[in-house]
């Protein structure tokens, strides 16, 4: 797999605090509510000068949509898909999705989140093998041909959420069953759960539905073999990510994971690992006292994002959706380099914002022989 830069082990610079040496985090507030604007945007602190000003210049160049000189593309909510037999060429774009439809296009959004993975497939190697090969351009990863579950393994430590398959959502709602798994009553929104849980959701380009194991087998989506397997790893893979999130001063709350077999019949994990898009992610000194006093825990994940959505139209079913402002798309951006850079230790590389994204990688796929 090609490296990625590394920053210095252990620096003292701010936009380095909590990385991967394990040193304690110091208990301190990065987050600091905005009241200028509207929005009430939250903007949080620890991101360098210059990638803030990037972002802003590149606010306009975003990748929201990808025309390589490949065969069989197949568009996802986020990603672009290649497919060159035994191996995918999978395109991370800067598209923003939730609801089941496109919010908006985040700047650098897309390298954060392939460049995340990335480093998360290495870390977890020794939990279940991954389906990465290479990465020949910060957007794009080359990826082992996996016959993919048709399950998406949603793993949760909290009662909380927005979405309709949120598990706050249904128990809100009464639900106290929520795929194969049960909750007390008297729970509140953002409570830790007594254990890690997985919700299976049926795996849709469109709209993703809850699903129990039980019915995952009976629908032969998956062999009670191959469910026992994966969803153990999942567990592993989940508590693993909530201890290295914990080193870092975070709460690892929630996360999804694909998993697919190779023609060997390995099983692998594919897609993303605990990226700022596939996870949700809390500071943890705060949490205990903002929970007791009902305040929304202080979150770096795109949930604000969902949240002012929310509060202004029908996500799910209004023809149109009124616009992200500017703001809060740059700061979704900043959220995304942060939590890469204080999860990965190492610096986020600005790309050359001169060069369009799609020859960018063109020019990088031909280099690396793909086309």
């Amino acid at each position: 797999m090609q490296s990625l830069a590394k920053r210095p082990p252990c620096s003292t610079a701010p936009a380095r605090v909590g990385t991967a040496c394990g040193r304690r985090v110091r208990a301190s507030l990065v987050i600091r509510a905005q009241t200028a604007s509207s929005n009430h945007v939250e903007s949080i602190s620890g991101v360098r000068q210059e990638v803030v000003e990037a972002i802003a210049q590149a606010r306009h160049n975003c990748l929201t949509a990808t025309n390589l000189p490949l065969p069989n593309r197949r568009q996802g909510k986020v990603r672009d898909t290649y497919d060159l037999g035994d191996r995918v060429v999978i395109v991370t774009t800067d598209r923003q999705s939730a609801f089941d439809r496109l919010l908006a296009s985040v700047p650098f959004k897309g390298q954060v989140l392939n460049q995340t993975a990335a480093w998360w497939f290495q870390q977890t190697s020794h939990i279940v093998p991954n389906a990465l090969l290479s990465l020949p351009d910060p957007n794009v990863a080359l990826m082992k041909k996996c016959a993919v579950f048709p399950v998406e393994f949603v793993c949760r430590g909290f009662m909380t959420g927005s979405t309709d398959t949120s598990l706050w959502t249904h128990y809100k709602a009464g639900a106290r069953s929520y795929c194969g798994n049960s909750f007390p009553d008297g729970m509140r929104k953002n409570d830790r759960l007594a254990a890690n849980v997985i919700t299976p959701t049926t795996k849709a380009e469109d709209h993703d539905v809850p699903i129990s194991p039980r019915e995952i087998v009976e629908q032969g989506l998956m062999t009670q073999q191959e469910w026992d397997t994966v969803s153990a790893a999942a567990l592993r893979i989940f508590a693993f990510g909530q201890a290295e999130a914990a080193k870092r001063g975070l709460l690892l709350v929630d996360t999804k994971y694909e998993f697919g077999k190779d023609a060997d019949g390995t099983i692998h994990i594919i897609d993303e690992v605990h990226t700022p898009d596939s996870s949700r992610y809390w500071l943890a000194d705060t949490y205990s006292a903002r929970h007791a006093a009902g305040l929304e825990p202080e979150n770096i994940d795109k949930e604000f994002l969902r949240l002012w959505f929310r509060q202004r139209c029908d996500p799910y079913n209004d023809a149109v959706l009124p616009e992200a402002p500017a703001e809060l798309v740059c700061e979704l951006s900043k959220r995304y380099v942060y939590l890469y850079e204080r999860i990965t230790g190492r610096d986020f590389q600005v790309p050359d914002l001169a060069t369009p994204i799609n020859d960018r990688i063109v020019d990088n796929l031909r280099k690396a022989g793909l086309c």
